[in-house]
C-alpha cells in the first residue's frame, strides 16, 4: 500500500471515530499496513512504565523485547526475534520522551518515531535496529 494510500485510509478511519484511543492518536509515524489496534492501548501493549517495547506481532503480541535505556545502538545485542531476523510489527513507547528508531545499528536509516506513552502497529516490514530520543 503507497503512503499517501494509507495516510487516506488512517484519515477516513480517524474521521468516521474507528481510530479512537491511544493507540490510533499516538501510533508510530510509519503505521499504516498492519491490522489496526482494537480497544485500549495500554491494556493491550504489556510494556514496562519507563521502557521502549517491540513486538514481533501486531497489537503488542509475539515476542516481546523491551529496554529501559534512552538509546540502543543495537537492538540485537539482546532481543531474540531481531536475532532470528523477524520483523517488528508493533511498539510502544514507555518512556518520557519521543522515541525515534532506525533499520540500521548505530542510529543510522531512520524508520520513524513515536510519542512518549503511547504505540501502534508499523508496517511490518522492517526491524528495528536502534533507538534513541528525538
Amino acid at each position: 500500500m503507497s503512503r499517501i494510500a494509507a495516510l487516506a485510509v488512517t484519515s477516513i478511519a480517524l474521521a468516521l471515530g474507528l481510530g479512537s484511543g491511544p493507540a490510533a492518536a499516538g501510533a508510530a509515524e510509519n503505521a499504516g499496513t498492519g491490522p489496526a489496534a482494537t480497544g485500549s492501548a495500554a491494556a493491550s501493549y504489556s510494556c514496562s512504565p519507563g521502557h521502549l517495547c517491540i513486538y514481533s506481532d501486531w497489537n503488542g503480541g509475539g515476542t516481546r523485547c523491551q529496554w529501559p535505556d534512552k538509546q540502543r545502538a543495537n537492538t540485537a545485542d539482546d532481543c531474540s526475534f531481531i536475532q532470528r531476523g523477524q520483523n517488528v510489527r508493533s511498539v510502544w513507547n514507555g518512556t518520557g520522551h519521543r522515541v525515534q528508531y532506525y533499520t540500521k545499528t548505530n542510529y543510522n536509516s531512520r524508520a520513524g518515531s513515536t510519542p512518549a506513552g503511547s504505540g501502534g502497529n508499523l508496517q511490518g516490514s522492517y526491524q528495528i535496529r536502534s533507538f534513541k530520543p528525538q
